[in-house]
C-alpha cells in the first residue's frame, strides 16, 4: 500500500479525533449537551449532519452496486429518497423542533412521545426505546460491513496476521475510531464530524464519476452509453425489467425518512425554528449532488469496467476498485476517507441515538431515577460501546450485503416510527393507545414480512419492500387505536 494512502487516512482519522476532543471540552457537561448538543446546531451543521448520518456506506457501496448490476432502474431508490427527505424537512422538521421543546424539553424521541402522551408514558418509552436499539444494532452492523469490505478490498493481505482477516480488522478499526470520538465528544462531536464527512463525501462523488467518464479510458457520455447498449440496452432504461410493484418498492424508500431517529433528532437540535428552511435548502442541495454522483458512479463505472476489462467480483466494491486504479495515492487515500466518512458518520449517529435511549429511557427510568447529569453522561458512553460491540458481532459475517442490512433496518424504523411521528405532530386526535399500537404493529409487520420472505417474492410475483405493508399497517393501527381509545373514555 502506497505511503500516500496512509498519509491521507492518518490525517482523516486524526481530524476526527481532534473534533471529538474539542467537543468534549465544550459540550459534555449535561445530558442535554452530550445527547443533543444543547440545541445549538447552526443550519449548515444541522443540514450536513442530517444528510451525512443518513447517507451511510450504502451511498458509495450499496447504491452504486445496485446500479452496476441492474442499471438505471435501481435509480428509483435514490429518487424516492430525495422526495421523502424533502417532505420530511417540510412536514416534520419545524414541528418536531417546536414540539419537543413544548412537551417537556424532550431530548430523545421516546421522551417526546411519552411527554406527548403522558397516560401511556412508561409503555411508550419502553417500547420505542426497544425498537430503536433492536433496529439500530442491525443498521450499525451494515456500516461495519462496509468498513470491512473497504479494508478487505483495498488492503488485501496487509492486516491478515495472527489469524485476523482484513475484513475483521476493517470492522475493528472502523468501530474503534468511531467509538473514540463518539464516546468522548457526544452529539456535538458527531454533528461536527458529520459536517466534515459530508463535505468529503460530496467532493468524492463529484470527482469519481467525472474521472470515470472523462479521464483516461473513459470516453465520455457517448462512449459509455454505446458500451452499455452493446452489453444490454436495458441498463440505460429507467423501466426495463421493472414491474409496477418493483417500481413502487424502490420509490417507497422515501417513506422511511419520517421515522429515522438518527436523522430527525437533528431537527430537534437545530439552533432555532427560523433556521429550519436554511438547513433544508443546504441539505437538499447536498443530497441531490451526492445522489447524482452515486448513480453516475454505478452506471458509468460498469461501462468503464467493460471497456477496460476490469474484473469486479463484488459490484458493491466498484468505488474501491476505481479509487485505487485511477488516482494518485494521496487522492486514493482521500477517496477511501470519503467512504469511511460515509460509514462512520452514520454509525456514530446511530450509536449515540441508541445510547441516548438506553440511558434516558432505561437507565434513568428504571435503574437510577435520581441519576445526576454526569452519571448519565458516563452511562451513555458505556451504552455506546455496548451497542457497537453487538453490531460488530452481527457484521462478523463477511457475506453480509450492505444494501440488504440497510433496507431491513430502514424499513423497520420507517414503519414503526414514521406514521407515529407524522400523526403525533399533525393530528391532535392521536392518543397514547394508538401510538403504542402503531409502534408494535409497524415493527412486527416488517419483521414478519422479512421472515416470510415476502420482500423477495410475494404471491408468485416480485417481492414487496417491507416498508409498504409496515407503514400502512402502522398508520391504520394508530388511527383505529386512537378512535377506539377515545370512544372508550367517552
Amino acid at each position: 500500500m502506497a505511503v500516500g494512502v496512509w498519509i491521507s487516512l492518518f490525517v482523516y482519522f486524526a481530524l476526527m479525533i481532534i473534533i471529538g476532543l474539542y467537543a468534549m471540552r465544550t459540550s459534555t457537561s449535561s445530558s442535554e449537551a452530550y445527547m443533543l448538543g444543547g440545541r445549538t446546531l447552526s443550519p449548515k451543521v444541522a443540514a450536513l449532519s442530517a444528510g451525512a448520518s443518513d447517507m451511510s456506506g450504502w451511498l458509495l457501496l450499496g447504491l452504486p452496486g445496485a446500479l452496476y448490476i441492474s442499471g438505471l432502474a435501481s435509480a428509483w431508490i435514490g429518487i424516492g429518497l430525495f422526495i421523502g427527505a424533502f417532505i420530511n424537512w417540510i412536514l416534520v422538521a419545524p414541528r418536531l423542533r417546536e414540539q419537543t421543546v413544548q412537551y417537556g424539553n424532550a431530548i430523545t424521541i421516546p421522551a417526546f412521545l411519552s411527554n406527548r402522551f403522558p397516560a401511556q408514558a412508561l409503555s411508550l418509552r419502553t417500547v420505542s426505546a426497544l425498537v430503536i436499539v433492536i433496529f439500530f444494532v442491525v443498521y450499525t452492523a451494515s456500516g461495519l460491513v462496509a468498513g470491512g469490505k473497504l479494508f478487505e478490498s483495498a488492503f488485501a493481505g496487509i492486516f491478515n496476521v495472527a489469524g485476523i482477516s482484513d475484513y475483521a480488522m476493517g470492522i475493528l478499526i472502523t468501530l474503534g475510531v468511531v467509538l473514540a470520538y463518539t464516546v468522548v465528544g457526544g452529539f456535538l462531536a458527531v454533528s461536527l464530524t458529520d459536517f466534515v464527512q459530508g463535505c468529503i463525501m460530496m467532493l468524492a462523488l463529484v470527482i469519481m464519476p467525472a474521472v470515470v467518464l472523462f479521464g483516461e479510458g473513459g470516453g465520455g457520455f457517448a462512449q459509455a452509453s454505446a458500451t452499455l447498449n452493446q452489453v444490454d440496452p436495458a441498463l440505460l432504461s429507467w423501466t426495463a425489467g421493472l414491474s409496477f410493484v418493483g417500481w413502487l418498492s424502490a420509490l417507497s424508500w422515501g417513506l422511511g425518512y419520517f421515522g429515522q431517529p438518527h436523522i430527525i433528532v437533528r431537527f430537534m437540535a437545530i439552533r432555532s425554528l427560523k433556521d429550519v428552511p436554511i438547513a433544508r435548502n443546504i441539505c437538499m442541495s447536498w443530497m441531490g449532488i451526492s445522489l447524482i454522483g452515486s448513480i453516475s458512479l454505478g452506471i458509468f463505472g460498469r461501462a468503464y469496467a467493460i471497456r477496460n476489462d476490469l474484473v469486479v467480483a463484488d459490484p458493491e466494491t466498484i468505488f474501491i476498485i476505481l479509487s485505487e486504479l485511477l488516482f494518485h495515492p494521496l487522492i486514493t487515500g482521500f477517496l477511501y476517507a470519503a467512504l469511511l466518512a460515509a460509514i462512520m458518520s452514520t454509525i456514530s449517529s446511530q450509536l449515540l441515538v441508541s445510547s441516548s435511549s438506553l440511558t434516558e429511557d432505561f437507565y434513568r427510568l428504571f435503574l437510577r431515577k435520581q441519576a445526576t447529569d454526569r452519571e448519565c453522561v458516563m452511562a451513555g458512553r458505556g451504552c455506546v460501546v455496548a451497542v457497537g460491540l453487538m453490531a460488530a458481532l452481527i457484521a462478523s459475517d463477511p457475506d453480509s450485503q450492505v444494501l440488504g442490512l440497510v433496507s431491513n433496518a430502514w424499513a423497520g424504523f420507517g414503519a414503526a416510527f414514521g406514521p407515529l411521528i407524522i400523526l403525533s405532530l399533525m393530528w391532535p386526535h392521536t392518543t397514547g393507545t394508538g401510538a403504542i399500537a402503531g409502534l408494535i404493529v409497524g415493527a412486527a409487520t416488517v419483521m414478519i414480512w422479512i421472515s416470510l420472505g415476502w420482500n423477495s417474492q410475494f404471491m408468485g410475483g416480485p417481492g414487496v419492500y417491507e416498508i409498504i405493508p409496515g407503514f400502512i399497517a402502522s398508520w391504520i393501527a394508530i388511527v383505529v387505536g386512537s378512535v377506539v381509545g377515545a370512544g372508550s373514555r367517552s
